[in-house]
C-alpha cells in the first residue's frame, strides 16, 4: 500500500512539474501580451535526439521578449517575475484550511510551488530590464557603437 502511494505521488510530482513549467512560461507570455510587448515562445529550444534527450534538455520552453525600447521597465520586470503567481492557489488552499493528508496532494503542491520560482534568467531580466531597453533603443536609433553585439 505504501509503495503504491509513493509511486503515485512520484507520478503526480512529475506531472505537476511538467504542467507547472509550461504554465510558468505562459505567464511570462500573458504578461508580455497584456503589456503589448512582442515575444516569441520556443518549446524545447536545446532539443536533442530521442525522448530522454528531449525531456532532459533544459529549458523545456523559452519566452523571448522583443521590446521596442520605449516601454517602461516595470513591464519587463513584472513579466519576468509573473511566475510567482503560481504560488497563489497553493497558499490560498492552505489558508482555507484544506487538509493535505495524502502524499499525492503534497507532491502536487511541492511540484507546483517549485515552478513558481522565477529562473535565474527571469531575475536577470527583472534586475537589468533598463539595460536591455536602453540597448534596444540605441540599436533602433542607430546610435549604438559598431562593436555592440546582440
Amino acid at each position: 500500500m505504501i509503495e503504491t502511494d509513493v509511486a503515485v505521488a512520484g507520478g503526480a510530482l512529475v506531472l505537476a512539474v511538467a504542467t507547472g513549467l509550461v504554465v510558468h512560461e505562459w505567464l511570462h507570455a500573458l504578461t508580455l501580451r497584456l503589456a503589448r510587448i512582442d515575444y516569441t515562445v520556443t518549446y524545447f529550444p536545446d532539443r536533442t535526439d530521442g525522448v530522454v534527450g528531449l525531456l532532459a534538455s533544459c529549458p523545456w520552453a523559452v519566452v523571448r521578449p522583443d521590446p521596442t525600447g520605449r516601454e517602461p521597465t516595470w513591464h519587463l520586470r513584472v513579466a519576468a517575475l509573473s511566475p510567482f503567481l503560481l504560488a497563489a492557489p497553493v497558499f490560498a488552499l492552505g489558508m482555507r484550511g484544506v487538509p493535505v493528508d495524502s502524499p499525492i496532494l503534497t507532491a502536487v503542491g511541492i511540484g507546483w510551488l517549485a515552478c513558481s520560482i522565477p529562473s535565474p534568467q527571469d531575475f536577470s531580466v527583472a534586475f537589468y530590464a533598463h539595460r536591455a531597453l536602453k540597448t534596444k533603443a540605441a540599436r533602433e536609433s542607430n546610435t549604438a557603437p559598431a562593436s555592440c553585439a546582440d
